[in-house]
């Protein structure tokens, strides 16, 4: 046994436990507290198994899971940025690539890349996984806010522009599960839950990677 190269894995999966403190502005199903990124991240890689017959081309689930699981990572050290807030995403992509560059190096030099890769893969949402994990990313917190009575939506002032300019992003991953979002969208706006659009368009481009982390 290379002691040296467990002690750098078990290093990093203490780090990584840090995860769990990192809480987002979506709470939990029911009106419960906020939930956390860890939460959120294995949310995530269930939902990828459950859905995958939904997802517009084939890909490989266990990459797909491991890309969930490990995508906020960074956040450990970046934080989690609000999805609606321009002058903290103005800082995002620097504040998460020097936390990807600690938290991975605490890998062995083998594990740390592939895991980066996996990361920067997520980041760029090309990839059938990518798309269809950024497509989970999404739906994730629409579920969640639709569970809590459109709580968060109201206490943030979301209008449906807004989320929509998001959602394109699960389009590229699933019709299907894009098609149920403007469904909860349409419900939600109907509550009073979501603002109506403060003018009619149609989004033309997937947002960047900072719109996805959070309330959708």
């Amino acid at each position: 046994m290379d002691q040296k190269r467990l002690q750098q894995q078990l290093n990093f999966i203490l780090e990584i436990d840090k995860e769990k403190n990192v809480f987002r502005q979506t709470h939990l199903s029911g009106g419960g507290r906020a939930e956390n990124d860890a939460e959120h991240a294995w949310h995530m890689a269930v939902m990828m198994a459950l859905l995958a017959e939904y997802a517009d081309a084939e890909f490989d689930l266990a990459r797909g899971m491991l890309m969930c699981l490990i995508h906020d990572i960074v956040e450990i050290d970046a934080g989690d940025t609000y999805a609606y807030d321009e002058k903290a995403k103005t800082t995002q992509n620097d504040r998460e690539e020097r936390a990807a560059d600690r938290i991975f190096g605490l890998l062995p030099e083998d594990q740390g890349a592939k895991l980066r890769a996996l990361f920067e893969e997520f980041d760029a949402g090309v990839t059938p996984e990518a798309r269809f994990a950024r497509a989970m990313d999404n739906l994730q917190p629409v579920l969640l806010n639709n569970a809590n009575g459109g709580g968060d939506w109201r206490r943030h002032h979301v209008r449906r522009d807004q989320i929509e300019k998001r959602q394109i992003g699960t389009k590229r991953g699933s019709v299907s599960l894009y098609n149920l979002i403007e469904e909860i969208i349409d419900k939600n706006v109907s509550a009073g839950n979501i603002a109506p659009a403060a003018e009619a368009r149609t989004p033309d481009k997937e947002t960047e990677k900072g719109e996805s982390d959070d309330i959708a």
